[in-house]
């Protein structure tokens, strides 16, 4: 009789679970992705049960059972190889259980946590995660904070940055401008600006970075661009003297989903690499931008029958390698296949920034979701409040919320205002006080806009077309 190593009886049934890769599975909330890579709980009572196994599995254990096996995946390796034994060494002695309990401990804080980051495997983040409600995640996620920086600070406490997403679906400069400008007189952009291109070649994503390179230079604007091609692309446009800023590349948890993308760890090190040679940055040198997803290992066929959230966790390592100065998730973007409806999606997204950050990276959400999913703008703003709530580093910013280039539905500029002026919070520092001198913000309230159009832009406007 084939041995279950993982088992727990409620009255007179006992489940067994196959390994730790079955029992994640099945401890994890449900959602449409798990239920098609057929790995899913089949009901609530089982998931419940898993979910009391999995309080029982010790953290070391995730040390010794690799849900992929250390030989086959770059990844494995790399979160095996890099972790630090003594940061571990305040948590090693619990249960995922027990770790649960200490994470929403009063004791525990930021400080804590930050040492903790490097002892602590993206396994064990996304175990700990499926054994808490929404309030448990967005609290332990408050106490984590990651600062980066580039031209300006990014992560400090009270702060929420945005991406200002100017995309167009021909890649047209007065188009894209113009969404430029409506971004910046709500206050976005302090995060990045960062364009999508319509046209994926290297002279075209050299064109559109001289052309946001330009604009920033001109109005001493305190942040940094990026074009969102494949990191290749950007190497090679590096090697042409393009003035870039950040390295853009999606990733995923597994070397098989990442070769699927077109990269690998030695690939992202090199653009890395290149991009800080430029040395473009004026206060720091995070120079990396990931976004991630929950699915996207399913979708390549590269999920190695692990759930959908710890694939996405194990993604994390990969971006914590490469010191980014943003990571986020894009989290409805992929479908109803993956994320059902509106519930889901929100789970989701909580799930990710507590990973993240309890794994150190400077997390922020794509809070957003596609036309044929079970969800509408109501689900996204109860998402944006509570990552907002739970400090989230920042979130996308869109004319009207809807991406006309890639058809789906995020933040608009309006809703990052929204955000800012409920939660309190405020732009990165260097981006507030250009607001305030660009006579955007009005001087004597942080989230008044100015009822007039600031001198700066009035000629700008006057040649669009």
């Amino acid at each position: 009789m084939k041995r279950h190593p993982y088992t727990h009886t409620t009255g007179a049934r006992t489940y067994r679970f196959h390994d730790l890769k079955d029992l994640m599975a099945k401890a994890t909330p449900a959602r449409s992705g798990d239920l098609l890579a057929g790995v899913a709980a089949h009901s609530a009572e089982e998931r419940a049960v898993a979910q009391m196994a999995l309080a029982e599995v010790p953290l070391a254990t995730f040390l010794n059972e690799a849900l992929v096996p250390y030989e086959a995946d770059e990844i494995t390796r790399l979160i095996i190889d890099t972790h630090d034994a003594l940061a571990f060494a305040p948590v090693s002695h619990l249960t995922v259980g027990d770790f649960r309990n200490w994470l929403l401990g009063d004791a525990v804080d930021g400080e804590a946590l930050a040492a903790l980051a490097p002892g602590i495997t993206p396994e064990m983040a996304a175990a700990v995660s499926k054994l808490m409600r929404n309030q448990d995640l967005i609290l332990v996620a408050k106490k984590c904070r990651v600062v980066t920086r580039f031209r300006n600070t990014l992560g400090l406490p009270g702060r929420m940055a945005t991406r200002l997403q100017p995309n167009h679906p021909t890649d047209d400069a007065s188009g894209i401008a113009a969404s430029l400008l409506d971004g910046l007189l709500y206050g976005s952009g302090d995060a990045v600006i960062g364009i999508n291109p319509a046209t994926d070649n290297v002279p075209q994503v050299i064109k559109l970075l001289t052309m946001l390179d330009d604009i920033i230079s001109q109005y001493a604007i305190p942040t940094q661009s990026c074009v969102l091609t494949h990191v290749t692309n950007t190497l090679e446009a590096i090697h042409r003297g393009a003035p870039v800023d950040l390295v853009f590349q999606s990733i995923g948890g597994t070397e098989a989903t990442n070769r699927s993308f077109g990269v690998s760890l030695a690939l992202l090190g090199e653009a890395r690499s290149a991009a800080l040679s430029l040395a473009r940055g004026t206060l720091g040198d995070n120079v990396m931008y990931f976004e991630t997803g929950q699915g996207s290992a399913l979708s390549a066929h590269a999920n190695f029958g692990m759930d959908q959230q710890t694939c996405e966790a194990r993604a994390y390592a990969v971006a914590r390698r490469f010191k980014p100065l943003l990571v986020n998730t894009v989290v409805g973007f992929i479908g109803p296949e993956y994320l059902f409806d509106g519930k889901q999606i929100i789970r989701a997204g909580l799930e990710d920034h507590f990973c993240a950050k309890l794994l150190g990276l400077p997390m922020g959400c794509d809070v957003c979701y596609t036309n044929h999913a079970e969800a509408d703008q109501n689900d996204m703003d109860v998402l944006l409040t509570l990552l907002g709530v739970a400090g989230c580093n920042f979130i996308m910013g869109i004319p009207g919320s809807d991406d006309i280039m890639l058809n789906y539905q995020t933040t608009s500029f309006h809703d990052a205002l929204y955000a800012r002026r409920v939660l309190g919070l405020r732009p990165a520092p260097e981006f507030e006080a250009w607001l305030q001198k660009m006579d955007i913000f009005s001087p004597d309230a942080q989230f008044r806009l100015n009822p007039s159009l600031p001198p700066a832009f009035g000629k700008a406007l006057l040649r669009l077309p």
